[in-house]
């Protein structure tokens, strides 16, 4: 789980300070679109909870490793559409999500391994 925390808090630290770039640019429209607000939003929110359920299956609890497996899943999807949705997102924006994706497909790659997986089926 040591390298799955990482690559969480990695996740979380570029969405905080993504979100915080936009507040700090919110002037400048071009760079800082409707669509950046809400999205950087959705990705602080969920970073959060992504880190949330990491702790809980790090402190051995299967809900919580359930819900990670879910949740880091469905983001990296979301994260797929959002790069290649045509002109909906600025390009800086595209590319911090890339960044963010290689750190969840990280971490779908490691929670949905043989190896994750058969300790938590172990606990009970």
């Amino acid at each position: 789980m040591r390298t799955v925390k990482l690559l969480v808090g990695a996740y979380v630290a570029l969405s905080v300070l993504t979100l915080a770039a936009i507040v700090l640019l919110r002037n400048n429209h071009t760079i800082v679109t409707d669509a950046a607000w809400v999205r950087a939003t959705i990705v602080v929110l969920s970073s959060l909870l992504t880190l949330l359920f990491t702790r809980q299956a790090a402190s051995g609890s299967q809900r919580g490793f359930l819900r990670l497996r879910i949740v880091s899943a469905a983001m990296l999807v979301a994260i797929a559409v959002i790069i290649w949705l045509p002109g909906l997102f600025p390009l800086w924006l595209r590319i911090e999500q890339g960044v963010c994706g290689l750190a969840l497909l990280g971490v779908v790659i490691l929670v949905n391994g043989r190896q994750l997986r058969a300790e938590f089926s172990q606990i009970h």
